[in-house]
């Protein structure tokens, strides 16, 4: 008995309107993921900038005189490329009286930070200074 194989043609590959179909679909998706990157991107630079100021503003924050020391009025210079302004003011307290007999007396005092790239961070506090005896 004599066999005789058959072989089938097998196709393989891509049909014309298949590929068309992907590189359509590939035409409308990369644009969105493109887009999606450069917001991702851009987000994280300005996660980057405002660590750098916050950095900043805590090595300004670290390096102020003492409470004792520390005069109303302003100051300010230059540090590692960013400018800083430190401004010591009395506390208003949104218009309560302060006690005259109180053994301590709360300055305002705002630090201001701007990078080289021009953005601004701005912190408010209050330092408590000890008032002379009485």
């Amino acid at each position: 008995m004599l066999r005789t194989a058959h072989f089938e043609s097998a196709t393989a590959g891509f049909t014309i309107v298949e590929a068309l179909v992907a590189l359509a679909v590939a035409t409308v998706v990369l644009p969105a993921i493109a887009q999606l990157i450069g917001t991702s991107m851009r987000g994280v630079h300005s996660v980057e900038q405002h660590a750098e100021l916050v950095a900043a503003a805590r090595r300004i924050e670290t390096g102020l005189p003492d409470r004792q020391n520390l005069a109303p009025g302003g100051l300010s210079g230059e540090q590692a490329g960013h400018h800083w302004r430190l401004e010591v003011l009395p506390y208003t307290g949104g218009g309560v009286a302060m006690d005259p007999r109180a053994r301590w007396t709360p300055q305002t005092v705002l630090i201001t930070v701007s990078s080289p790239s021009g953005a601004t961070l701005r912190i408010d506090t209050v330092r408590l200074i000890r008032t002379s005896a009485r």
